[in-house]
């Protein structure tokens, strides 16, 4: 086990979260010299826009991060299952490919493997090639996403010297995949519940000695 999962996710939820927040802050600051200092009476119109500009952004902020710390969760989950897996399978926790952070990369004997964790509360299905929730296509198309990714993190293993395929997989941390496990657009969808038996195979597309090189040189740049 590699990195620590949900680490990128709550900084960035943080960041994304709070920066109305320290924007209202900032706002008012420049209301109260306006006001009180400069003697502006407009100032005082500019305090009050900065107390609302406060106000909606810790209501804004606090929704936002919380998505983003459930996201982190959720690849705390999906990361405790993989710790599960035979020694001989490596798993990197948000690994940084291309400038991208990747929420696990699992390296083994069957070969290189991109996570996406999504940890989603209405019910996945999959529906003319696209995953859906409660029926409806999300904001942001998981599939395209993780199969970005997939690409991402094989340039990546390109470019320090390794060259292979990189299957994409996308794993639902809430295991409200109602088919549990299907093959869509070339990637592995599953609920995370069923990833260890997903991985239990005794296919090897990797050698030993190959897999060795490969966990070393990703070892020495993560």
């Amino acid at each position: 086990m590699h990195g620590k999962a949900g680490e990128w996710a709550r900084v960035k939820g943080m960041v994304v979260g709070l920066w109305p927040l320290g924007a209202g802050v900032f706002l008012g600051g420049f209301a109260l010299a306006t006001w009180v200092v400069a003697g502006h009476a407009w100032g005082s119109l500019l305090l009050a826009l900065s107390l609302a500009v406060v106000g909606l952004g810790l209501y804004w902020g606090m929704r936002r991060t919380e998505n983003f710390y459930t996201g982190a969760r959720g690849e705390e989950r999906v990361s405790s299952i993989l710790r599960s897996l035979p020694e001989r399978y490596h798993v990197f926790n948000d690994f940084v490919a291309r400038g991208v952070h990747v929420d696990h990369v699992v390296v083994g004997p069957p070969g290189v493997f991109a996570i996406e964790t999504k940890c989603w509360n209405g019910v996945v299905t999959v529906e003319r090639g696209e995953v859906l929730i409660d029926g409806m296509t999300p904001s942001r198309p998981p599939l395209r996403q993780v199969a970005r990714e997939a690409a991402l993190v094989k340039e990546e293993l390109a470019r320090l010297g390794w060259n292979g395929d990189v299957t994409p997989v996308l794993t639902f941390a809430s295991d409200t995949f109602a088919a549990r496990i299907a093959e869509v657009q070339g990637a592995v969808v599953l609920n995370s519940s069923d990833l260890s038996a997903g991985f239990s195979t005794e296919r090897t597309v990797i050698p030993a000695a190959e897999l060795e090189r490969l966990v070393s040189i990703m070892e020495n740049n993560s």
